[in-house]
């Protein structure tokens, strides 16, 4: 195993390019927080989860530039689903926190381009515990076909739907400081995780796949942020359906 080393600019070790890659992009300079992306890289690969994810995002770094950058390709440019922030966030070192009123950053991954209809996740880690809040990330097209998550809706349950029209209401979470993940692998049913366990499968037939870029701290309806979130993001990702034990 070949090792990529330059501890005069780096102060880390770590066997894996990609890794590496996103610390130089990003101007990691926390050690602990490049050894969490190394261990990340390498246990996503080691599991198969790699290649199924198109975007990754570990806001890591406590600045707009530093948490833009996506995982799987640390470009700077829209192909390579940078986030772009707008609207009012807090970035700090345990992640970014939306205002819930302008706050958005998107993706520019368009599921019709970059995904399939019956294989998409979401996924977002909340840092947040409050009793009001809207759409954690995703996307809604004009005909009514969406892609989104809400860990606690102002109702206090969850809301959801990957690649359909209209919502389901799901049940209610003890806490939304906590991790949610949204996928779908077949063409009738999705399924809900929280905290690393199965919470609900709903019998839900897919749609047409939205055709407008996902956005994280809002909802993109049509082009235009909606549904505005306040809860500090320190994770997310955007890839290829997942199964109960991935």
């Amino acid at each position: 195993m070949s090792f990529i080393i330059d501890p005069y600019r780096f102060g880390f070790v770590c066997p894996d390019a990609d890794a590496t890659a996103f610390v130089v992009a990003a101007g990691i300079t926390n050690t602990t927080q490049k050894q969490a992306i190394c261990t990340l890289v390498s246990d996503l690969k080691a599991y198969g989860l790699w290649t199924k994810m198109k975007a990754i995002y570990p806001f890591c770094g406590s600045t707009a530039t530093q948490q833009k950058y996506n995982l799987k390709d640390p470009r700077d440019l829209d192909a390579a689903f940078r986030l772009v922030f707008s609207g009012g966030w807090t970035h700090s070192s345990t992640g970014a926190l939306p205002n819930g009123v302008n706050a958005y950053a998107d993706t520019f991954l368009i599921p019709s381009t970059s995904l399939s209809q019956n294989s998409t996740h979401l996924s977002y880690y909340s840092r947040t515990n409050n009793t009001t809040g809207r759409t954690e990330m995703g996307v809604r097209t004009a005909s009514g076909n969406e892609c989104y998550l809400i860990i606690r809706y102002d109702d206090q349950v969850i809301y959801g739907a990957i690649n359909r029209g209209g919502y389901v209401r799901g049940g209610t979470l003890t806490t939304t400081a906590s991790y949610l993940i949204g996928s779908r692998l077949t063409s009738t049913t999705e399924k809900y995780y929280w905290q690393g366990s199965l919470f609900q499968t709903l019998s839900q037939t897919s749609a047409n796949i939205p055709t407008h870029s996902i956005y994280i701290g809002a909802k993109n309806v049509a082009g235009t942020a909606n549904e505005f979130n306040n809860r500090q993001c320190a994770f997310a990702s955007i890839g290829d359906g997942l199964t109960d034990t991935e």
